[in-house]
């Protein structure tokens, strides 16, 4: 156990050097609390001793995530925590708690760095403070990504429940057509991930992904206007070039508001927002396709139109509700911020503590030719590039075709998409169970695969099946088959975990 010595300021700790005890004398916490003690003097012990530069703790390691701990006391496998344990020093032991505070600085902090003002490596803090300041960038920042990503998701996603209403007979399309336009959409989706990721370092997250919204929506909207195959794959090229750097942009935002161990369970968040949003959407399009005919246009048309109105709201929403960083979320609209001081010190230094690689870029840096060089030369990540995209291949086809699957077996517009809501709300139990079991597992890579597992199975009875299939059977069959349990955000989040550097997690989003 090493000193470290306090900054003698009342605001530093919570509360005065002399006194900072845990009080829980003779209980013992579970190991993701690190206790700091001051029985005899100034000096303050938190945690095990000075780690070397880029060195992670055993003790860090074993404070798994959020959820998994969570779910651990739920199942009583772990004792609930002691009454007074909101009252403990939260504070996580790390590379700041040596005596080379200032040559780590020089190391890993850049004086423009937009949080440098917050950062303080004597800082300490209690259990409560911080579950307290978690639950507001919850609710102020985590809440409004997902929203977002609704957005995204909505324009996406709405042409399926379009294909219900006829939208290939009417501006005559054959499946060849749509079969080249979700290719094109998945390549330009692919083209803009890196470029987008490199102009959102550029200009900062928050003002590129606002823009991002508002232009593909616009453009999701102006399909009201479809008249044949030309419109319709330039439309699907657009959309996708401009929501394609969406996801890694937001992914590298929210990483600077969390640290390793609470950032997988708030991704699992933010790809269950996808299947509320698919719920939602199912039930809008009942209603919005039944305008067919409605001055005379398709109720497809009125489906593209007033989801990309709904969408584009929310972009333009988005450019008040994203601030800049943990250190500047005032502005002229909202004077005194999302956070107080303390506050935002407890996130600057809860996330610097985890990685201190944060702090050697600020938002508006791009990255150099050479950056991005080094960071695709870092063949390390490569299996985790390789994992992420061959995961999940099989479930694409049906995904894609649910709709006109549906349509061709004889169900109804109005069947057609509220068939399609069953699979999105069992996939919400599935993602978060296998996120749990993926933090309590602390494994990736064999967790990972549990997709494709659950996936093999259900194409058996589609294969064996005679054709034509009877369409209930068939229902039932591609339910379980979509119901899978979604990995991704388990790879995300173990490849931000990775990456290192913050050029390195923005390239290695992408």
């Amino acid at each position: 156990m090493s000193p470290t010595k306090s900054s003698g300021t009342g605001s530093s700790s919570p509360r005065d050097d002399n006194s900072l005890k845990s009080g829980l004398d003779g209980v013992a916490l579970p190991e993701e609390y690190h206790i700091g003690n001051d029985r005899k003097g100034a000096q303050v012990t938190v945690g095990p001793a000075p780690l070397a530069a880029g060195v992670s703790s055993a003790e860090v390691d074993k404070a798994e995530s959020a959820l998994g701990s969570a779910v651990l006391r739920a199942l009583k496998l772990r004792p609930p925590l002691p009454k007074d344990a909101p009252d403990a020093i939260a504070t996580q032991p790390s590379i700041w708690d040596g005596d080379n505070i200032e040559e780590l600085k020089e190391k890993y902090i850049r004086p423009d760095w937009e949080n440098v003002e917050a950062f303080d490596p004597n800082f300490r803090w209690t259990v409560r403070e911080e579950q307290q300041v978690r639950r507001k960038i919850d609710w102020k920042i985590m809440l409004w990504a997902c929203v977002m990503f609704s957005a995204l998701n909505i324009d996406r996603g709405n042409i399926s429940n379009a294909n219900s209403d006829g939208l290939l007979k009417d501006i005559g399309l054959s499946q060849a057509d749509y079969n080249l336009g979700n290719t094109l959409s998945k390549l330009f989706f692919l083209i803009a991930e890196l470029p987008s990721q490199l102009i959102s370092k550029r200009v900062g997250p928050d003002r590129w992904i606002p823009i991002q919204v508002c232009i593909f929506s616009i453009i999701s909207g102006a399909q009201f206007f479809l008249s044949g195959r030309a419109s319709f794959l330039a439309t699907r090229c657009l959309i996708a070039l401009f929501q394609g750097g969406f996801i890694p942009d937001l992914i590298l935002y929210l990483s600077y508001w969390y640290d390793g161990r609470h950032l997988p369970i708030r991704l699992a968040w933010f790809w269950m927002s996808s299947n509320i949003c698919g719920i939602i959407t199912d039930f809008l399009a009942v209603g919005f396709l039944k305008l067919r005919g409605f001055h005379g246009y398709a109720g497809w048309r009125w489906l593209f139109l007033f989801e990309g109105i709904i969408t584009l709201a929310i972009g333009i929403a988005s450019f008040f509700l994203m601030p800049t960083s943990p250190a500047k979320t005032k502005s002229k609209w909202l004077p005194k911020g999302y956070f107080n001081d303390r506050e935002v010190k407890i996130i600057v230094n809860g996330v610097i503590r985890d990685d201190p690689n944060k702090g050697g870029m600020h938002n508006r840096q791009a990255l150099t030719l050479r950056m991005i060089w080094d960071c695709i030369l870092d063949y390390d990540m490569y299996p985790l590039y390789a994992l992420g995209l061959l995961f999940g291949i099989p479930k694409y086809p049906v995904g894609n075709y649910l709709t006109l699957s549906f349509k061709e077996l004889g169900f109804s517009t109005v069947q057609t998409n509220l068939l399609s809501i069953p699979y999105e709300v069992i996939s919400i139990f599935t993602q978060f169970g296998i996120t749990a079991i993926s933090e309590l597992a602390n494994n990736r890579s064999f967790v990972a695969s549990a997709e494709d597992w659950w996936l093999l199975p259900c194409f058996i009875p589609l294969v064996a099946l005679p054709d034509p299939i009877n369409p209930w059977t068939y229902f039932a069959i591609e339910t379980v088959l979509l119901s899978y349990p979604y990995t991704h955000a388990i790879q995300v989040a173990w490849t931000s975990r990775n990456a290192g550097t913050v050029q390195n997690r923005s390239v290695s989003a992408s």
